[in-house]
């Protein structure tokens, strides 16, 4: 088992430089797979940390710099009950759809929630070892998770001013929960997790991105640099026509989540590593049904000889580590990097 080196490793990274050892990351692993890697010592502890030290305690495990965690409990009322199994529908009813119910609506105060644990989790956060703080929905997310697919679509044309004043509701939120949580010395880098496309298009137009959208981004952006956080998008979907946007407008430092059906992680680094770090990548589907675990263990060593003399890579999923994704295929990925984590 190797120690944390966030400042050496994944930091140098992010700032697109060469790290000093091959480096891990992943924006989420499921529950199953952190209990394994906690060891059931520390998935069975349930007081106010435990939460906290189940991540640290699974990330490092596997070989991380970081444990990525949620800053607080700070989130929208938008957690309907959901029938959900594998999906679900981009048009659950609406809690918001017209100037009453916007004004009608129990807008949270993110400064009235409680971050202590980032500060109080210090004593346990291993030597080396950093906190990523990623976000409870994103702009786009939300504002679509509270209205609706086709109710957001349809009031972007009617209603602009009530689309432009939800965009501000949700956006300086969630701006102000990340300079809160970029304050704290435990935490080294922010995810601004927020997907924005299908596997062929925005979701919607580049322009109602830019108009509604990024401005947000860009101000989340600049909360966490004023501390000298770097901040990496975590966005699905056929973003090629904002890709410059991200880097020079926003001001994103990585970028992650990637699929071979859109753009595979080889092309994206050789396309854009000298101008944002790129994450993970390993495809989904491939790791989980396309490939033998050799093809997994020998995809991810070229991914790490393409990217080990010009830096700005991690090694990691294209997305995150579901349910589905077998321990033994989780396994043949890192262990390019570190020990078998699970024996």
């Amino acid at each position: 088992m190797r120690n944390p080196d966030f400042n050496n490793g994944l930091l140098k990274v992010l700032r697109n430089e060469v790290p000093n050892r091959p480096t891990l990351f992943e924006f989420y692993m499921n529950d199953e797979i952190y209990k394994k890697l906690a060891g059931d010592k520390i998935a069975a502890m349930t007081d106010e940390l435990a939460e906290y030290r189940l991540l640290i305690n699974a990330f490092k495990n596997a070989g991380f710099d970081h444990a990525s965690v949620l800053g607080s409990s700070f989130a929208f009322d938008n957690k309907k009950e959901f029938n959900q199994i594998e999906t679900r529908s981009m048009n659950v009813t609406p809690k918001i759809y017209n100037w009453e119910s916007f004004n009608n609506f129990q807008w949270p105060d993110p400064e009235s929630f409680d971050y202590s644990k980032l500060e109080r989790i210090k004593s346990e956060l291993p030597k080396g070892m950093k906190l990523i703080v990623w976000g409870p929905g994103g702009v786009l997310e939300d504002v679509m998770d509270l209205m609706g697919y086709d109710n957001m679509c349809l009031l972007f044309y009617e209603e602009p001013d009530l689309m432009e004043r939800m965009f501000e509701a949700v956006g300086s939120r969630l701006a102000k929960y990340y300079e809160i949580c970029a304050a704290y010395d435990t935490v080294g880098a922010c995810i601004s997790n927020d997907d924005w496309g299908f596997n062929t298009q925005t979701l919607i137009s580049p322009e109602l991105l830019r108009k509604y959208v990024f401005p947000w981004h860009k101000k989340i952006v600049e909360n966490c640099h004023k501390y000298g956080k770097p901040v990496i998008l975590h966005s699905c979907g056929q973003l090629e026509k904002v890709f410059a946007d991200i880097v020079y407008d926003m001001n994103y430092d990585a970028k992650h989540s990637f699929e071979d059906s859109i753009i595979p992680v080889e092309e994206a680094y050789e396309k854009w590593h000298d101008k944002i770090a790129i994450l993970g990548g390993i495809d989904m589907d491939y790791i989980c049904r396309s490939a033998s675990l050799k093809e997994i263990n020998e995809r991810a060593q070229q991914m790490l000889e393409r990217t080990k003399d010009r830096g700005g890579y991690a090694l990691g999923t294209g997305n995150t580590v579901t349910s589905y994704l077998s321990v033994e295929r989780f396994s043949a990925m890192t262990s390019t990097i570190v020990e078998p984590v699970f024996g």
